[in-house]
């Protein structure tokens, strides 16, 4: 039996933990060796947040510093990347140095006895987007069963979200505990607030918060009313506008962070 196949339901098993747990992780897959390596096509192995193996086998300690520095970086720009991993000769051959990435593959150089190439194609499990719905109104339960659908991790609190996870935070109170509502997404750390409620609705709670001790700048934050302008009408429909408003704005922020 392959290494592949002997770690397999471990790695599902350690990778579904760390999903229910939201927290990011890397898969790493050998895809093709030359010369004389320990692990062969098709090794695996999960690796933690930090770059350490938690499940699966690579091979020995010559690919480990390589596949750490790669998975950090996957991990930290959401993109997948594969590692030659070469000894010193290769590399003179190919005109390239160690850290160098040419055609979509970063090297690395191999210092190990065995002299041998492992290619390894390592890919980022980040969490979905954190999306708390506050509310128990007909848009709030609207939006807690459709948001799913579009990978997003919905919740209730605000104070929930985590690190690992962008948070954008939709108010559909709708007159039950408004105020407080705007006050707990305001304070917690959030990427992006909306209010379920009309504009004019809103800028009164706006004068509250103001009062409240918010600064113009936080409450300028908030969108309202929630959602892109498609003329919904039932709860359905509002739940729609606001998830499609949110894709909007995640994709805005996922490019702006790739510049």
């Amino acid at each position: 039996m392959t290494p592949a196949g002997i770690f397999s339901s471990d790695l599902a098993e350690a990778a579904q933990k760390l999903r229910d747990k939201d927290e990011p992780f890397a898969f790493a897959t050998i895809v093709r060796t030359a010369g004389s390596t320990a692990a062969k096509p098709g090794s695996k192995a999960l690796l933690s947040s930090d770059g350490t193996i938690l499940q699966g086998w690579l091979g020995g300690g010559c690919t480990r510093g390589a596949v750490k520095r790669a998975a950090l970086q996957t991990l930290q720009n959401g993109k997948p990347q594969l590692v030659s991993v070469a000894p010193e000769e290769f590399l003179l051959e190919k005109g390239v140095t160690a850290g160098e990435e040419v055609d979509g593959t970063r090297f690395a150089r191999n210092g190990c006895p065995s002299r041998g190439t492992v290619d390894i194609f390592i890919e980022p499990c980040l969490p979905s987007p954190q999306l708390v719905v506050m509310g128990a109104s007909p848009v709030a339960q609207a939006l807690r069963k459709l948001a799913p659908q579009f990978h997003w991790s919905v919740t209730q609190d605000p104070q929930q979200d985590k690190t690992s996870q962008e948070c954008f935070v939709v108010i559909a109170t709708q007159g039950y505990g408004d105020l407080d509502a705007l006050k707990a997404a305001l304070t917690a750390k959030t990427a992006y607030v909306a209010f379920v409620g009309s504009s004019k609705k809103y800028a009164s709670l706006a004068g509250k918060l103001t009062n409240a001790g918010f600064g113009q700048f936080c409450i300028d934050r908030v969108r309202a009313p929630a959602g892109l302008n498609l003329g919904a009408v039932t709860p359905e429909e509002i739940s729609l506008s606001i998830l499609a408003q949110l894709v909007l704005e995640r994709r805005a922020l996922l490019k702006k962070n790739d510049a």
